[in-house]
């Protein structure tokens, strides 16, 4: 059983309302945006091109892969698959968005935010989530959110992309064989 949380339209919409409170806090000049991998990737690459309709040029982009920053690595990850992270700009002084899919407990983005400081000194860095779903573990707050929510622990968001499109469902674990 799942219910449609946001579809491509209220993606799209909530993306553009991100766009424009990223521009609002200083343009794009020194602005990076890190999606972390997998669901982040795309999701930074769609606001680099809608900071370009709004500022007139895109932010560079990279991705970065957390897995083994993981403070479980060792226990929850027996034969990790280690994807590459792309950096292909300067950190130092920059202001860095990370982008990610859904925030949850906030270890992914503290892993995140370790392997960023591997590249180098940022001036600040920001968060942006499609979905916050609350529960967290560790004192990480999102800077912008399109949509927050409040799950329990027997549920899920699951976030579908396809052809520029993407939506969030939330899921009962019972129903996907617990989680």
């Amino acid at each position: 059983m799942s219910e449609v949380l946001l579809d491509p339209v209220a993606v799209t919409r909530g993306l553009r309302r991100v766009a424009g409170e990223i521009a609002e806090h200083g343009g794009v000049r020194d602005l990076a945006l890190v999606g972390i991998r997998r669901g982040g990737e795309p999701l930074a690459e769609r606001l680099a091109a809608l900071l370009r309709e709004l500022e007139g040029e895109a932010p560079p982009t990279g991705s970065i892969d957390i897995t083994l920053y993981r403070d479980d690595a060792a226990t929850a990850l027996p034969n990790p698959k280690i994807g590459p992270s792309r950096i292909p700009f300067e950190v130092r002084g920059k202001r860095v968005v990370l982008v990610d899919d859904v925030i949850y407990t906030g270890r992914t983005i503290r892993a995140a935010l370790d392997a960023v400081l591997d590249y180098g000194r940022p001036r600040r860095i920001e968060l942006c989530v499609l979905v916050d779903r609350g529960g967290r573990e560790l004192p990480i707050h999102p800077d912008y959110t399109v949509r927050r929510v409040e799950l329990g622990p027997g549920q899920r968001i699951e976030v579908t992309q396809k052809d520029d499109g993407a939506w969030a469902t939330i899921e009962d674990a019972s129903t996907l064989g617990g989680t």
